[in-house]
């Protein structure tokens, strides 16, 4: 099922209401869902190998925390921060600026353009352990119970 954008996100707890939790697709909705990005944002860098390395053991933590109380949006959440620290990495570490389009005018409207790559071996590294990480989680047993029940219990459309 589709991510809901369209709850008020503002006045949720998903910690109480994790019916209303949609999973989605990749990281969508990870900087929307309380309190679970308040708890897990603060620990999100990825500048250096060294911080990388720091940032997806802090939240691998909290992901385990989660599970251990059978709280699988926080674990779900923590997994999404984990798969960003790679795309986000990954991004720098092929353009220096972040930014993967340029945006081009032509009369017939507007087209983006792909930026050329500008390799940051550094940023590759930062994207390789969080990368690691990400697998971990996506594939820990006790994270695929919990997402199968919370399919199975909300997701039925």
């Amino acid at each position: 099922m589709a991510f809901d954008y369209s709850l008020d996100f503002k006045n949720i707890n998903f910690r109480q209401h994790p019916e209303l939790y949609r999973i989605g697709k990749g990281e969508q909705g990870v900087l929307l869902v309380e309190p679970y990005k308040s708890e897990i944002l603060p620990y999100w860098r990825f500048k250096t190998p060294e911080i990388a390395r720091e940032s997806s053991e802090k939240i691998y933590g909290i992901f385990l925390d989660y599970l251990e109380k059978d709280d699988f949006v926080g674990a779900d959440m923590a997994r999404k921060f984990i798969q960003m620290g790679y795309t986000r990495s990954r991004r720098y570490a092929n353009h220096k600026s972040g930014r993967k389009y340029q945006q081009n005018s032509e009369a017939s409207g507007s087209k983006k353009e792909i930026l050329p790559y500008e390799v940051d071996s550094v940023k590759a590294e930062s994207a390789a352990i969080f990368k690691a990480k990400w697998v971990q989680a996506k594939t820990n047993d006790k994270y695929q119970e919990l997402l199968a029940k919370h399919k199975q219990m909300y997701e039925l459309d």
